[in-house]
């Protein structure tokens, strides 16, 4: 195998550069096969004759171009960038044409936000209306950066208890842009990050954006194991690690109030910064889980948290905030005012109006009620229908499940082709991992944007083809 390395550098390119050039088309051409492991550092410069620091450079560029991935304590393996990539291309063309079939036909186990059936239209109108009434034309055209001074205030009081100081939120157009934000702030080229394993995609593009190396931690039941988080702290310096600690995407799990008290502890010790994605939180269906993120446990100003409002109320708003510790301020807020000025004044003012009058936490009590009902639904339609053909973590809330397929002959995205000729569409788990091979048997299936009936037939019909 030592033979296929062996290569002629031109001066005018740096060596790093070269080699990895040289690794991506052995892997492109299939003389180092997906998921091989490469040679060590230390082998490699004495194939090429070049020191261990071009190595180590060529294979952090391999990574964050996504042709290697890293396993902590076993080396770099080589990964085929087309696996997944075209999928995921293909996937995002298949929700894309949903949007223009006839609804009533299909069934689609893929949303991932509010459906329209649940938006209160009538009172959201009324309250766009009263903004309107009071504040004229300073309601289109006012812009405030960080975000309409009232909406921070009304978060703070509403929903935080009044705890904060309204230099520390800030106004976002959505979670993505939060994350960002955030990243751009804490992580500089080269910085080792953390994050779970599966993890949600958008927050991956943006560490690799900064070129940024990504330690990854497989999910348990109630979040990563720590005890092998410490021992990556131990060996390497980490600057963030991000997490979804209630009703994780796409597992479903909620990170533990013990497991909490004690990331935050390591945070503390070993000097990085939590970015908490609070992704679905409010949408609790068991008395057992309490709604307490991170950063309302973070005495030590370690955690930067993000809160889109989209998956809950309206995606079509594109609003949500971040709080921020009080060392990151200054940088977020240039960050902020980097990535846009101003985000839309009349959303912001309704939305302050519509949480100040109550509405928020109405709105909330009727979602978790409506919601709840499908969950059972479709909780006790996987135990009676598919009980024998998979395996599942109960999240107990959210609006989703995440499904470990028992026969390995059968892999999700094989499903998800025989499923999509049905009418049915589902998630496979590749989706949610940067190596294929991990996401063959798991797929997520979601009730938010299908009723009972469709949950009924949608079921039936997985059951068939996994028969």
């Amino acid at each position: 195998m030592n033979n296929i390395f062996k290569m002629f550098f031109e001066e005018e390119i740096p060596k790093y550069i070269q080699i990895s050039n040289h690794i991506k088309k052995l892997i492109d051409n299939k003389k180092i096969n997906d998921g091989e492991k490469l040679p060590t550092i230390r082998e490699l410069s004495k194939i090429l004759e070049v020191n261990n620091v071009t190595i180590v450079n060529a294979y952090k560029k391999l990574k964050s171009d996504g042709y290697a991935f890293q396993k902590v304590g076993s080396g770099t393996y080589a990964k085929r960038k087309d696996l997944i990539s075209v999928f995921n291309r293909e996937y995002s063309k298949t929700l894309k044409s949903i949007l223009t079939e006839d609804l009533d036909k299909i069934i689609d186990f893929t949303g991932e936000t509010n459906t329209e059936m649940y938006f209160p239209i009538k009172e959201f109108k009324n309250v766009i209306n009263k903004v309107l009434d009071r504040d004229g034309a300073n309601a289109l055209i006012m812009k405030e950066p960080f975000g309409y001074e009232e909406l921070r205030r009304t978060i703070n009081k509403e929903l935080w208890g009044g705890k904060l100081d309204l230099d520390n939120i800030i106004i976002v157009s959505g979670a993505q842009q939060g994350i960002d934000i955030a990243v751009k702030a804490i992580v500089n080229i080269n910085d080792n990050v953390v994050v779970e394993k599966p993890t949600y995609g958008g927050a991956i593009s943006v560490f690799k954006w900064r070129r940024a190396n990504i330690f990854e931690l497989e999910i348990k039941e109630d979040g990563i194991d720590l005890e092998e988080f410490e021992e990556i702290l131990k060996k390497n310096k980490i600057s963030c690690f991000y997490t979804m600690s209630y009703f994780h995407n796409p597992t479903g799990v909620s990170y533990s109030y013990e497991k909490k008290l004690k990331l935050l502890a390591l945070a503390r010790k070993y000097d990085f910064y939590i970015i908490e994605d609070d992704y679905l939180s409010e949408l609790i269906y068991d008395d057992g889980i309490i709604h307490e993120p991170l950063k309302e446990l973070d005495k030590y100003e370690r955690v930067i948290y993000v809160k889109s409002f989209s998956k809950v109320f309206l995606p079509g708003i594109r609003l949500g905030y971040m709080i921020i510790p009080n060392s990151f301020i200054e940088s977020m807020q240039n960050s902020k005012i980097n990535t846009d000025f101003a985000t839309s004044s009349l959303m912001q003012r309704a939305l302050e109006l519509y949480i100040k009058e109550g509405f928020w936490k109405e709105h909330i009590q009727y979602q978790c009620k409506e919601y709840k009902t499908k969950y059972e639904l479709m909780k006790n339609l996987i135990e009676e229908k598919l009980f024998d053909k998979v395996t599942y973590l109960d999240p107990k809330g959210g609006l989703y499940f995440y499904i470990k397929l028992k026969n390995k002959e059968v892999k999700s995205k094989e499903l998800f082709y025989k499923l999509k000729k049905k009418n049915v569409y589902i998630t496979p788990g590749i989706i949610f991992f940067r190596d294929s091979k991990n996401g063959d048997y798991f797929f997520r299936i979601s009730f938010s944007q299908v009723n009972k009936e469709k949950i009924i037939k949608g079921i039936n019909l997985i059951k068939e083809e996994l028969i």
